[in-house]
């Protein structure tokens, strides 16, 4: 079992932190694997936004913790407790994962963690960031930062993303969607946090390719063009690239392929289909196009993701046939007989983690 400790003390944001209990303290049913041990960390009773609490251990646990979470830090102006600076250092030199929620990206700075690193925090504090700690390498623009040892996440809802992150991290992909969609929301998402700077996020089924998504979640098998995508959609190619960046982000062939790619990853972790069955099953045609694209994306190849994966998850049976995979195939992210337009949206936006 992965410990987790939460590092807390007064003057943190409750968002973040109630964020990653939720996601750390408990599975959902349908996760059938070994849980976190989640705890507390702090010096004593501390006031987090408008509640008490009374952490479980103190900060000298760190250390001894597989991940150490830092949530969101309020004043970023003031600099943090030393004695939490320290602690956090220390579980780093110990050998921790650590990882910042929002302006928890201070605290790690503070500790010297993130010098000479990639770094974000929520963007209404990216500057202050880099003025305050000019040997951290600040990224306005993305959601979360993996580098290694250190993670940092973009503030408020991104904190979520990078929890997810972790999940799948420890857990792979099938598992992690699983508790995304326990928690109603989506798996992953792409792009950075300029989409987020001065407009919202479209409401799941108000945009203009809400039905477009599961028509080609659906049809990953074949091999669709952005012709076909716009064709579908009902508007010029040019209109739908536009869309798609809104939405998600990214282009409309780069958002194919991740779906593409999500599909390989439950079908490696959840078949016992062989890496060419796969790959038609998700419209890469060839192992070898499989293997190229999978290995770039994921950082690891197919076979290498599956040895790490497969034992987390129970088995189940190969795609049939490539005109069958893709629809129904025994994965967590559910199906168009037994998911709802809403699961759909939620694998539509389902993208790879930000790499370094």
């Amino acid at each position: 079992m992965t410990s987790v400790a939460l590092a807390v003390t007064d003057g943190m944001l409750h968002f973040e932190l109630a964020l990653a209990c939720e996601v750390f303290g408990s599975a959902p049913d349908a996760v059938q694997v070994p849980w976190y041990d989640l705890a507390l960390c702090g010096p004593k009773a501390v006031r987090v936004g408008p509640f008490r609490l009374e952490p479980d251990h103190g900060f000298d646990r760190l250390p001894h913790a597989d991940t150490v979470i830092v949530p969101g830090w309020a004043d970023v102006d003031r600099e943090p407790p030393a004695d939490l600076v320290d602690a956090v250092r220390a579980a780093h030199e110990a050998g921790a994962r650590v990882a910042s929620l929002c302006t928890g990206a201070f605290v790690l700075a503070a500790a010297g963690l993130l010098d000479g690193k990639r770094a974000t925090t929520h963007w209404a504090h990216t500057r202050t960031l880099a003025t305050h700690h000019p040997r951290v390498l600040v990224d306005p623009d993305v959601l979360y930062v993996d580098d290694g040892g250190v993670l940092t996440s973009a503030g408020k809802a991104a904190a979520m993303d990078l929890c997810l992150h972790l999940v799948r991290l420890d857990h792979g992909s099938s598992v992690a969607n699983t508790v995304a969609r326990n928690l109603v929301v989506p798996p992953h998402r792409d792009g950075g946090q300029a989409q987020f700077v001065s407009t919202p996020v479209p409401a799941p089924d108000h945009h203009p390719l809400a039905e477009l998504f599961p028509w080609v979640i659906e049809r990953l098998d074949r091999p669709l063009t952005v012709e076909d995508l716009a064709r579908r959609a009902r508007m010029s190619s040019r209109n739908l690239g536009r869309h798609f960046r809104s939405v998600t982000g990214t282009t409309p062939l780069q958002w194919l392929l991740t779906q593409r790619i999500r599909h390989a990853q439950e079908l490696l972790e959840t078949t016992d289909a062989g890496v060419d069955a796969i790959a038609a099953a998700t419209g890469m045609g060839t192992g070898t196009t499989l293997r190229r694209h999978f290995n770039r994306t994921v950082g690891v190849p197919p076979d290498a993701y599956r040895r790490t994966f497969r034992a987390r998850t129970r088995p189940g049976p190969a795609p049939a046939d490539s005109t069958t995979a893709g629809t129904d195939t025994g994965t967590t992210t559910g199906s168009p007989a037994a998911g709802t337009m809403a699961a759909w949206q939620q694998r539509a936006t389902a993208t790879r983690p930000t790499r370094n």
